[in-house]
C-alpha cells in the first residue's frame, strides 16, 4: 500500500519541500501558522504517551532524555532492537502494535 503512494506526480516535489520546510529553507503553508506557532512553544503533553525508536535509526533525533519532561502523564519509551531503523510500523509491526495496545492501558 505505500508504495503506490510513490506514484504520483507530486511526489519527489512534496517530499523535497517537506525536507526543506523542516530545515527552515521553505515557507509552510500559511493556513496551519497558527498550529505551527503553538507546537512550536513545545506545550507539555498530557495523554498517556510511548515513544518509540529503533536501535538502528539512521534520522537525525535527540536523546529521549531530552524531551522526557515534556510529557506530564504516564510516559514510557522503548528502544526497538534488532536492526529497526525509522520506520517501525513497517519494521517492527509487533512492537509497533503492543505499544498501541498498552498505552491504552496506562
Amino acid at each position: 500500500r505505500s508504495a503506490a503512494a510513490f506514484d504520483n506526480p507530486d511526489h519527489v516535489a512534496i517530499s523535497i519541500h517537506n525536507y526543506r520546510w523542516r530545515l527552515g529553507l521553505a515557507q509552510g503553508e500559511p493556513k496551519y501558522d497558527s498550529l505551527e506557532k503553538k507546537l512550536a512553544a513545545l506545550p507539555t503533553i498530557g495523554v498517556p504517551t510511548i515513544t518509540m525508536e529503533g536501535d538502528a535509526n539512521g534520522a537525525p533525533h535527540p536523546d529521549p532524555a531530552n524531551y522526557a519532561k515534556k510529557f506530564s502523564g504516564r510516559y514510557e519509551h522503548r528502544l526497538i532492537s534488532g536492526g529497526i531503523g525509522h520506520n517501525l510500523p513497517q519494521e517492527a509491526p509487533q512492537a509497533f502494535a503492543q505499544a498501541v495496545i498498552d498505552v491504552d492501558k496506562f
